[in-house]
């Protein structure tokens, strides 16, 4: 099952909503669901979903929490990609 996080934006001055597939996860917490998630996995892969207002600092601090927890390779998903541009 390919896993996306996905940054939700929730208007200026707040941080993102994020979400783990389905799952609402918070910035305190998508660590040690990544960690928990990867462990098991030959394949430690996850896509990087970002609303368009989302600022990309937050798209990079995901990626680097995803690092963190132990995944390879990490790809964005853009509304361009996901509509099949």
């Amino acid at each position: 099952r390919t896993i996306v996080v996905q940054l939700i934006d929730r208007g200026a001055g707040q941080a993102p909503g994020l979400k783990v597939n389905q799952e609402d996860v918070t910035w305190d917490t998508l660590q040690g669901r990544l960690t928990d998630i990867f462990k098991t996995r030959a394949e430690k892969v996850m896509f990087v979903k970002g609303d368009d207002n989302v600022p990309f600092a937050d798209v990079a601090n995901v990626i680097d929490i995803g690092h963190a927890a132990g995944v390879d390779k990490v790809g964005l998903i853009t509304a361009k990609i996901e509509a099949g541009g």
